[in-house]
């Protein structure tokens, strides 16, 4: 099989991340926090050791900020609904996810005043309309899709850092952006930072990462209240990190993985790592480009977009042409919405979606080439 929906799960995972997932399971028992034999400390040692990679990894001066949670869909939940009280306002751009746009509905509903800042076809915010919007709503929380999962969009954090204003707090989705870009934190003005560990940084699914300035701590409602291996004694949940929303027993064999999947990615370089993976997405699109059947979406400067590619060929629905792909090619692509019905009506592919090829290190120049002839013998 050409595995090219490496944006939803990387595959295959290096040795080292199996490797350390199955030492866990295999060799340590007992769980971190909540014993003193030699199995729970040897889990608690894992625990604190992928913490403080983590915090490494992204720059935060503290690994306690780091929180460890089932994935991005959970560390943006524990932010948008502990953070948001009724009366506030956030402002998200039409490119999110429905991590982030599901959640804005239900907080909607709640009292929650949710505005979109609009993008242009190619995703990129518009910067005006960005400024106009937070001067004079002036939002508690400005969240940001920092790529896209349709169209590999990368957003100017850089541009939209000193637009925010000193009253409203920054929160970043970097799903699609961990593994693939450098996340920095510490001198930078994101007070929240959620992503995923099994897609660019090569972990296991069902664990991610949340990250929250310290400070800002007591701001946020745990998402769920239960045992922590600490202050047990009480029945308040404790107020400190990273206890206060690290309820239950913890995915350590996730947890060791994705420290694992880090490991991996920085012997690698990011540079390295990004490099690659464009470089296939443009050989690939360099050889369908001239289709007159193929439609492409996202970004012309493909300097400014990861190593996803939303296509479309003309009179085939997104999800014929994904059954073809894999059925006569062993082509494996994504189509339809993408769990990002916004993005699609921000890109004039709504309701029908696209059909979605994305790179990983993994993959290789005959896979791009073979994917790029299959996709033309299907449109011809």
């Amino acid at each position: 099989m050409i595995y090219l929906d490496q944006a939803a799960t990387s595959f295959p995972k290096p040795g080292e991340v199996v490797e350390a997932v199955a030492h866990t399971l295999r060799n340590i028992p007992g769980s971190p926090g909540r014993s003193a034999h030699k199995g729970a400390l040897a889990a608690s040692r894992v625990l604190f050791e992928a913490r403080e990679r983590v915090a490494a990894f992204i720059g935060a001066e503290d690994s306690s900020e780091v929180i460890f949670t089932s994935g991005a869909t959970e560390a943006l939940n524990i932010v948008l609904k502990g953070f948001l009280k009724s009366g506030d306002t956030v402002v998200a751009t039409s490119m999110e996810h429905n991590a982030v746009a599901r959640t804005l509905k239900a907080l909607r509903q709640q009292g929650v005043n949710v505005l979109y800042a609009p993008c242009d076809q190619e995703g990129f915010l518009i910067l005006e309309e960005l400024e106009k919007i937070i001067r004079t709503e002036n939002p508690k929380l400005l969240c940001i899709n920092l790529v896209s999962n349709v169209t590999g969009t990368i957003q100017p954090l850089a541009e939209i850092y000193p637009l925010k204003g000193e009253n409203t707090y920054l929160l970043v989705d970097a799903a699609q952006a961990a593994g693939h870009l450098p996340l920095e934190v510490a001198n930078s003005a994101i007070d929240f930072l959620a992503f995923s560990g099994h897609k660019g940084l090569f972990g296991p699914p069902g664990v991610g990462v949340l990250y929250l300035r310290r400070e800002l701590a007591s701001q946020v409602s745990p998402l769920k209240e239960g045992g922590t291996g600490s202050r047990s004694e009480s029945l308040f949940q404790p107020e400190f990190l990273p206890d206060r929303f690290e309820s239950g027993t913890p995915n350590l064999p996730g947890i060791a993985g994705l420290a694992a999947g880090i490991d991996f990615v920085e012997k690698i370089g990011l540079t390295r790592l990004h490099r690659h993976e464009t470089a296939l997405a443009d050989i690939f699109l360099e050889k369908i480009r001239d289709h007159p059947r193929i439609k492409i979406y996202g970004p012309k400067d493909r300097v400014r977009a990861t190593a996803i590619v939303s296509v479309n060929v003309e009179g085939l629905p997104p999800s014929e042409v994904a059954r073809r792909l894999d059925i006569e090619f062993d082509v494996a692509v994504r189509p339809g919405l993408h769990c990002a019905p916004l993005a699609h009506q921000t890109i004039g592919t709504y309701p029908q979606g696209t059909v979605r090829f994305s790179f990983g290190y993994f993959n290789r120049l005959h896979e791009a080439e073979k994917a790029a002839e299959a996709l033309i013998k299907i449109a011809s």
